[in-house]
Protein backbone atom coordinates (compact mmCIF):
# COMPACT_ATOMS: atom_id res chain seq x y z
CA UNK A 1 0.00 0.00 0.00
CA UNK A 2 2.29 2.64 -1.26
CA UNK A 3 -0.10 5.88 0.32
CA UNK A 4 1.57 9.90 0.13
CA UNK A 5 0.42 13.29 0.04
CA UNK A 6 -3.23 13.68 0.38
CA UNK A 7 -4.34 9.85 0.40
CA UNK A 8 -1.75 9.74 3.49
CA UNK A 9 -3.45 12.13 5.35
CA UNK A 10 -6.82 10.96 4.87
CA UNK A 11 -5.33 7.42 5.40
CA UNK A 12 -4.49 8.56 8.82
CA UNK A 13 -7.77 10.04 9.74
CA UNK A 14 -9.19 6.82 8.87
CA UNK A 15 -7.08 4.48 10.81
CA UNK A 16 -6.52 6.76 13.59
CA UNK A 17 -10.09 7.43 13.69
CA UNK A 18 -10.95 3.46 13.62
CA UNK A 19 -8.28 2.74 16.33
CA UNK A 20 -9.78 5.27 18.53
CA UNK A 21 -13.22 4.22 18.42
CA UNK A 22 -12.77 0.49 18.64
CA UNK A 23 -10.75 1.58 21.63
CA UNK A 24 -13.52 3.36 23.18
CA UNK A 25 -16.15 0.79 22.28
CA UNK A 26 -13.65 -2.51 23.76
CA UNK A 27 -13.20 0.02 27.08
CA UNK A 28 -16.59 0.46 27.25
CA UNK A 29 -17.34 -3.25 26.92
CA UNK A 30 -15.24 -4.61 29.41
CA UNK A 31 -15.11 -2.09 32.31
CA UNK A 32 -18.77 -2.19 33.19
CA UNK A 33 -18.32 -6.13 33.43
CA UNK A 34 -14.81 -6.27 35.41
CA UNK A 35 -15.12 -3.73 37.47
CA UNK A 36 -12.90 -4.18 40.42
CA UNK A 37 -9.52 -3.29 41.75
CA UNK A 38 -7.54 -2.94 38.23
CA UNK A 39 -8.64 -0.68 35.34
CA UNK A 40 -9.68 -4.06 33.12
CA UNK A 41 -10.96 -2.22 30.75
CA UNK A 42 -7.06 0.08 29.79
CA UNK A 43 -5.71 -3.50 30.83
CA UNK A 44 -7.47 -5.44 27.88
CA UNK A 45 -6.68 -2.46 25.18
CA UNK A 46 -2.83 -2.41 26.02
CA UNK A 47 -2.37 -5.72 26.23
CA UNK A 48 -4.27 -6.88 22.61
CA UNK A 49 -2.89 -3.65 21.14
CA UNK A 50 0.86 -4.42 22.10
CA UNK A 51 -0.24 -7.97 21.08
CA UNK A 52 -1.34 -6.43 17.50
CA UNK A 53 1.54 -3.97 16.89
CA UNK A 54 3.88 -7.42 17.55
CA UNK A 55 2.48 -8.69 14.40
CA UNK A 56 2.31 -6.14 12.47
CA UNK A 57 6.28 -5.47 13.69
CA UNK A 58 6.98 -9.65 12.77
CA UNK A 59 5.67 -9.24 9.57
CA UNK A 60 7.76 -6.60 7.50
CA UNK A 61 5.73 -4.80 5.80
CA UNK A 62 6.16 -1.92 3.31
CA UNK A 63 7.38 1.10 5.69
CA UNK A 64 4.38 3.54 4.86
CA UNK A 65 1.61 0.23 5.38
CA UNK A 66 3.56 -0.51 8.80
CA UNK A 67 3.42 3.35 9.86
CA UNK A 68 -0.26 3.76 9.56
CA UNK A 69 -0.92 0.11 10.76
CA UNK A 70 1.63 0.82 13.81
CA UNK A 71 1.43 4.49 14.37
CA UNK A 72 -2.03 5.80 12.81
CA UNK A 73 -4.41 2.57 13.79
CA UNK A 74 -2.52 1.04 17.21
CA UNK A 75 -1.21 4.38 18.18
CA UNK A 76 -4.63 5.46 18.11
CA UNK A 77 -6.46 2.06 19.75
CA UNK A 78 -3.38 1.95 22.65
CA UNK A 79 -3.50 4.74 25.39
CA UNK A 80 -0.29 4.91 27.64
CA UNK A 81 -1.73 7.98 29.12
CA UNK A 82 -4.85 6.47 30.37
CA UNK A 83 -2.91 3.95 31.93
CA UNK A 84 -0.14 6.62 33.69
CA UNK A 85 -3.89 8.27 34.46
CA UNK A 86 -5.46 5.88 35.73
CA UNK A 87 -2.40 4.45 37.89
CA UNK A 88 -1.99 8.27 39.13
CA UNK A 89 -5.41 7.53 40.72
CA UNK A 90 -5.20 4.27 42.20
CA UNK A 91 -2.28 5.99 44.54
CA UNK A 92 -4.55 8.94 45.10
CA UNK A 93 -7.67 6.76 46.30
CA UNK A 94 -4.38 4.82 48.53
CA UNK A 95 -4.75 1.43 46.47
CA UNK A 96 -0.52 2.23 46.18
CA UNK A 97 -0.12 -1.51 45.98
CA UNK A 98 -3.23 -1.91 43.27
CA UNK A 99 -1.93 0.88 40.85
CA UNK A 100 2.05 -0.63 41.72
CA UNK A 101 0.39 -4.40 40.59
CA UNK A 102 -1.06 -2.35 37.22
CA UNK A 103 2.15 -1.04 36.25
CA UNK A 104 3.94 -4.24 36.71
CA UNK A 105 1.69 -6.10 35.14
CA UNK A 106 0.78 -3.82 31.86
CA UNK A 107 4.84 -3.88 31.54
CA UNK A 108 5.48 -7.16 31.87
CA UNK A 109 2.46 -9.19 30.12
CA UNK A 110 2.93 -5.88 27.51
CA UNK A 111 6.40 -6.94 26.98
CA UNK A 112 5.55 -10.85 26.62
CA UNK A 113 2.79 -10.29 23.98
CA UNK A 114 4.93 -7.96 21.85
CA UNK A 115 7.22 -10.72 21.79
CA UNK A 116 4.89 -13.36 21.14
CA UNK A 117 3.16 -11.06 18.62
CA UNK A 118 6.27 -10.24 16.85
CA UNK A 119 7.16 -14.03 17.01
CA UNK A 120 3.72 -15.39 15.00
CA UNK A 121 4.14 -11.82 12.32
CA UNK A 122 7.29 -12.90 11.39
CA UNK A 123 6.32 -17.20 11.49
CA UNK A 124 3.55 -15.65 8.61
Amino acid sequence: MAVSGPALWAAVLVFSGAGAIARFLLDATISPRLAGRLPWGTLVVNLTGTFALGVVTGLSLRHDTGLLLGTALLGSYTTFSTWMLESLLLTEDGRNGTAVANVIAQTAAGIALAAAGWGLGAAL
